[in-house]
């Protein structure tokens, strides 16, 4: 039987990430939650540990319809992935639908890895979703100068409309009726919109135990670093996965990135990208807003900002113009 080689769409890590060290302006700017990929060494550890899995749990009759890459192709493809979610181009990020399909199948087989298939699934719906604009001709137009007067968020954001569409027939997460009460409440606390707590069925299909290969946990997908200087501990007890402590500083630091910014659609492209490369093309593009950037940031993160705003819009009834702003 044909078998489908798998780990092209765990490697991850690539499709939230931009890599590079931070500048001195960058680090004294406050923490980014801007995924770092994993090593060669990271990725072939990650590699022993799955094919270990794979040998001694994963039935025969999953084994017949699907492989492992061998290590050295494994590391490789790490590469090739995060060059994808780096660059501009939605046709080659929407390329990578079919292995990563078959890499949540595989996953969900692993005992200790079904976390990274919902991290995964959320990719991707991005995946498909960069196809369909790709096909519908939707790609974002060249940007005009910013007019002196900021147009409505709603008309702001490329590809929003669209991604209303498609979120008006999915159902939301089962799981999020559980967490929404306790996350509604830190957002309230720290003076968030309540809305945007669908923050978390972009990054994680609200599972408080999702994870990235990068390092991403939790409700919110909190890298380590930023965790740490949001007050968050990770050991003994991974404070990530707290879905309080978790929703607590997810606010805080989209509160921060607002307060930066200005306003919601580059916060969110910030929360994704980092905080650096959002500054950076602003000053390089001379503008103002997410319009005025979006294609010069990573595809993910170009699908990412409307996705959260219309994910807010179909099940809080919010519109992106009527986020107020912290208080």
């Amino acid at each position: 039987m044909r078998t489908t080689k798998v780990w092209r769409g765990t490697v991850c890590a690539g499709w939230l990430s931009v890599t590079g060290a931070l500048s001195a302006e960058e680090a004294a700017a406050g923490p980014s939650n801007e995924p770092v990929p994993p090593t060669p060494a990271q990725a072939a550890e990650m590699h022993r540990v799955a094919s270990s899995l794979w040998d001694e749990f994963v039935p025969e009759v999953v084994k017949q319809e699907y492989e492992l890459l061998p290590r050295d192709e494994f590391i490789a493809l790490l590469t090739q992935v995060e060059a994808a979610g780096r660059e501009e181009d939605l046709a080659a990020y929407a390329a990578y639908a079919p292995e990563t399909r078959a890499a949540i199948a595989a996953l969900q087989a692993l005992p200790d890895f079904a976390d990274y298939a919902d991290w995964l699934g959320e990719q991707l719906a991005d995946m498909e979703f960069a196809g369909e604009a790709v096909r519908a001709q939707t790609v974002t137009p060249p940007i005009e100068p910013a007019p002196k007067e900021k147009p409505a968020v709603g008309v702001a954001v490329p590809l929003y409309e669209l991604w209303r569409g498609r979120m008006a027939g999915r159902a939301a997460p089962a799981r999020a009726a559980e967490f929404l009460p306790v996350v509604r409440a830190a957002f309230a606390a720290e003076g968030v919109p309540e809305a945007l707590v669908w923050l978390a069925e972009t990054e994680s299909s609200f599972n408080p135990r999702a994870r990235s290969p990068a390092g991403a946990r939790g409700l919110f997908q909190i890298m380590p670093e930023t965790a740490r200087s949001l007050g968050l501990s990770l050991f003994p007890f991974d404070q990530r996965t707290n879905p309080e402590r978790s929703a607590q500083a997810a606010a805080v630091y989209l509160k921060s990135l607002y307060t930066r910014f200005g306003d919601w659609p580059l916060a969110l492209a910030a929360y994704n990208a980092g905080q650096g490369r959002v500054a950076r093309t602003l000053k390089a593009r001379g503008a103002t807003d997410f319009a005025g950037i979006a294609e010069h940031l990573p595809a993910e993160t170009r699908l990412y900002v409307p996705k959260v705003l219309a994910t807010v819009n179909a099940r809080a009834g919010v519109a992106p113009e009527e986020l107020a702003a912290p208080r």
